[in-house]
């Protein structure tokens, strides 16, 4: 078991990294406001896996193993990359109509909103500075065992449930106050922009 102090300062300093804008908050957010809650859960829980795996790379030692594959990794960060062009290419010519506002016209399938996410945090480089920079000088990750890792794990999952939670709230809310053909458009073409501007953050760090 870790020390409480420890585990407090780690989902403080965690819960600032989240909840600060970057690539995954944006893709978050623009996703809601743009196509609305639905798939928000299956996105979200593969950007939240994608922190339990780089945390599994700094509490197992496996840092040194994830620079050594850059090329894999530079697969994944692109792969993520291309993920959020192909959401902002769809959200810029989306169908401008008040009924878009509650339903969202284009199904999309949940194992790729899954891995979507997945790939946008194995890309993100603010999550690998945070696990592999910056944990290291939290935590003692040498003294950390198989309960301590549980312990952590939690933390994370509960940290990126409240942030996450938290955004999608707001952009859905937010999104409710757009009721007209022309704000729509609008709405979809600037979170489309976002999405884009969050792939090129990603690909080019």
């Amino acid at each position: 078991m870790l020390d409480l102090t420890a585990v407090l300062v780690f989902a403080g300093a965690l819960f600032v990294a989240a909840a600060s804008p970057g690539p995954g908050i944006a893709a978050i957010v623009a996703r809601v406001l743009g196509r609305g809650t639905d798939g928000a859960v299956a996105f979200t829980t593969g950007v939240a896996l994608g922190d339990v795996i780089w945390l599994t790379f700094a509490v197992t030692g496996l840092a040194m193993l994830a620079q050594t594959f850059q090329t894999v990794f530079l697969a994944v960060k692109y792969a993520g990359a291309a993920y959020l062009l192909y959401l902002a290419w769809k959200l810029w010519p989306a169908p401008a109509t008040a009924r878009d506002i509650t339903v969202a016209t284009v199904r999309e399938s949940p194992s790729k909103l899954f891995f979507g996410g997945l790939a946008v945090t194995m890309g993100n480089p603010k999550v690998m500075v945070f696990y592999l920079a910056l944990l290291p000088n939290l935590l003692d990750l040498r003294a950390i065992g198989a309960a301590g890792y549980a312990e952590l794990v939690g933390v994370v999952l509960a940290v990126l449930g409240t942030v996450f939670s938290g955004y999608i709230l707001l952009a859905a809310r937010a999104r409710r106050l757009f009721t007209s053909s022309r704000a729509i458009k609008a709405i979809n073409r600037t979170t489309g922009t976002v999405m884009a501007g969050a792939a090129v953050a990603i690909a080019t760090r």
